[in-house]
This record gives C-alpha cells, structure tokens and sequence, in this order.
C-alpha cells in the first residue's frame, strides 16, 4: 500500500489544494494531507486545528476514499515517518513554485537519506494559480473570494473578518 503525504499550511485550503488532493487522492492507497506551521510565513490566519476542521469538511462535500488529514509541527520528513508515508506530495503553479519545491525534494530527500521522494503534480485549469495569501488579504477586504475556496471556506473566512472588526 502506497501512502502520500501532501504538506501545506493551508491558511486557508482554496481550490487548487483541493484540486492536487483529488489528483493524488486517485494517484495512491492513502493521501495525508499534513497541515504543518510554516516558521517562515506569518502566523497564520487560522489555527492549525481549525485549518484541519475545515479540510476535513471540504473534502467532505467532494467524496473521497483513502484521504485523511492530520497537523504536524517540525521537519516535514519527521510528519512523514510518523504517518507512513513512502512519499511526498506537491502542487507546482508556475516556474518559481518549480524552482522553491525541486529545492526542497532535494533537501527532504537527503534529509530523510534518500528514501522520502517527492512527487510534483501541476495545477491545472481554473484552480491551479490561486494563493492562500491572496485569499486572505482580498477577504480581509471584503472581496468577492467564493469562485476559489470551498463553502466552508467562505465562511469561515466571513466570520473571521467580522469578528476582527
């Protein structure tokens, strides 16, 4: 049995996540979606359970077998021993995501001594050049976010902003 890890921060999960989950989701036994935090990003909108909460009910409303999601907090290459995984799972947009993610193959690979390889899948179609950082700020504007995240997504996102007000 083949089982992926697909890592993100998902802050939040939009469409081209849920898009390279369906993907992946066809591609092996199980897929782990692993929301990890990212020390290099800012703190993040949404906390990591809540992040999870809000997978789970998006892939809910889509149907898939074989797929769950769990957080993790460190090394990438830890979360993936801890969940069995053979291998890792990334979404590519455009040439720079291509440059950032074939680095860290490359480092997760060594780190994991050489048996944690990584699989690229291209984002495809209307979903493939959406950003979580982009999501947020037009909704903390009150822009029109609905055509690029799931419902619960939109939301959330809602109450988030009105409570901050």
């Amino acid at each position: 049995m083949t089982v992926a890890m697909y890592p993100g921060s998902f802050d939040p999960v939009h469409n081209g996540h849920v898009a390279i989950i369906k993907v992946a989701a066809s591609l092996f036994d199980e897929l782990v979606v692993a929301v990890g935090h990212n020390p290099a990003k800012e703190s993040g909108l949404f906390t990591g359970p809540e992040r999870q909460e809000m997978i789970e009910l998006a892939l809910k409303a889509v149907e898939l077998d074989g797929v769950r999601v769990a957080l993790f907090t460190g090394l990438v290459t830890d979360a993936a021993r801890v969940q069995g995984a053979d291998c890792l799972v990334k979404g590519v947009r455009n040439g720079s995501d291509l440059d950032t993610e074939l680095l860290q193959a490359n480092m997760n690979l060594q780190a994991a001594d050489g048996t944690l390889h990584s699989v690229l899948l291209p984002g495809i179609g209307p979903d493939a050049l959406i950003s979580s950082r982009y999501v947020r700020e037009i909704a903390s504007r009150g822009g029109n976010v609905q055509s690029v995240v799931p419902e619960v997504v939109l939301d959330r996102l809602s109450r988030k902003f009105r409570e901050q007000k």
